[in-house]
C-alpha cells in the first residue's frame, strides 16, 4: 500500500482508476488523498466484490464510481466518461485475489473450505467453470494448464490422477480435488505450501482467461490514459510479471528495428517511462503481517 501511494502520488482533485477494486483498500487510500472533488473509478467483474466494497467506501459518496466489468473494458468505459478520464493521473491493477474471494466466495477459489468447483469471477457472462475443466479436459490439456498457469512440476502426475479418479466419481467440490492432490503428491521436506495450491491457481487462471486479459489490457491502455498518468501493476505470478516487464521495456524504447538496419523503418515511439528499474517487493515486516504478499511484485511506468 505505501509503495503504491508513493508511486501514484495522488494529488487533490485528480482522478484514478482502480482496475481491480476487490475489497476497496487501495481505492479508499486514493480517495482520501484526492478530495475534495477527485474521483476513483473502481472496476471489478466480480459483482459480489463490488457490493462488499460499497459499505467500506460509502463515506465517499459519488466520488467513487463502481464499474461492474473487467479492467479489460477500460477503453470501452472511457467513452462514457471522457472529461473525467482526461483528469486520470494513475491506474492500478492488483492481480491478486482478495481475502474475501479466498475465504467467503462460495465458488471454490480455496480448498480451505468445501465449496463447489466454480472459480468464475463473472458467473453471468462466463460459462466455463473449474468443474468443466477438471471433469472434462484430457490428461494433456490438464497437464498444459497446470504447467503454464501453475508452474506445477508434477503437472502430469496430477492430471493423470484426476482423470483416473473421475471415472468413478466426478469432482464436485474444492476439498475433493485438494484431497486427491494431497494424497498423490510427492511431499518435500519442510514443505509449507499445500500441494494443491498451484493447481487451484492454474484452474482459476484458465477459467477467467487471466493471461489473455492482461495482454489485452496492455495492448490498449496507452490509448486510454493521458500523458503524465502513471500505471502501477502488482503481479503475483512469474508469467504475469514477465508480461508487464516485457511490455514496459518495449514501450519505453523508440525504434524496434533489428540492429543491422541503420535507419529506423518501424517508426515506433516510446509510450512510457519506466519508474521502477526492478520490481518493488513486499518487506519482511509486511510479509509477516500478510503471508500472501510474499510473491507480490510492483512495477510502475508513466505515460509520456
Amino acid at each position: 500500500m505505501d509503495e503504491v501511494i508513493k508511486f501514484l502520488d495522488p494529488q487533490p482533485n485528480t482522478n484514478f482508476i482502480d482496475g481491480t477494486l476487490g475489497g476497496g483498500g487501495h481505492a479508499e487510500a486514493l480517495l482520501e488523498k484526492v478530495g475534495p472533488t477527485g474521483k476513483v473509478f473502481g472496476f471489478d467483474w466480480d459483482g459480489e466484490a463490488i457490493e462488499r466494497s460499497k459499505e467500506r467506501l460509502s463515506k465517499f459518496g459519488e466520488r467513487i464510481i463502481y464499474i461492474n466489468k473487467s479492467y479489460t473494458k477500460i477503453k470501452e468505459v472511457s467513452r462514457d466518461y471522457v472529461e473525467d478520464f482526461k483528469k486520470v493521473r494513475g491506474v492500478l491493477l492488483d492481480l491478486g485475489l482478495s481475502s474475501d474471494q479466498l475465504q467467503n466466495s462460495g465458488r471454490g477459489f480455496s480448498f480451505q473450505t468445501n465449496e463447489p468447483l466454480d472459480m468464475r469471477f463473472d458467473a453471468l457472462n462466463n460459462p466455463l467453470k473449474a468443474y468443466d475443466i477438471v471433469n472434462g479436459w484430457t490428461v494433456d490439456e490438464l497437464t498444459d494448464i497446470l504447467r503454464e498457469y501453475g508452474e506445477e512440476k508434477f503437472a502430469r502426475k496430477i492430471a493423470q490422477a484426476i482423470v483416473k479418479e473421475r471415472i468413478n466419481k466426478l469432482f464436485e467440490t474444492s476439498q475433493e480435488l485438494a484431497s486427491l492432490i494431497y494424497k498423490i503428491y510427492p511431499m518435500m521436506p519442510r514443505q509449507r505450501i499445500h500441494p494443491a495450491t498451484k493447481t487451484f491457481q492454474a484452474l482459476r487462471m484458465a477459467v477467467n482467461h487471466e493471461f489473455e486479459n492482461i495482454k489485452n489490457f496492455l495492448h490498449e491502455i496507452h490509448e486510454v490514459i493521458p500523458k503524465g498518468c502513471r500505471l502501477a501493476i502488482i503481479s503475483f505470478h512469474s508469467i504475469e510479471d514477465r508480461l508487464v516487464k516485457d511490455y514496459f521495456r518495449e514501450e519505453s524504447t523508440d525504434c524496434h528495428c533489428p540492429p543491422e538496419i541503420p535507419v529506423c523503418r518501424c517508426d515506433h515511439k516510446a509510450k512510457f517511462k519506466v519508474l521502477t528499474k526492478k520490481p518493488i517487493m513486499a518487506t519482511e515486516e509486511e510479509i509477516q503481517q500478510n503471508f500472501r504478499c510474499r510473491s507480490a511484485k510492483l512495477r510502475v511506468a508513466e505515460r509520456i
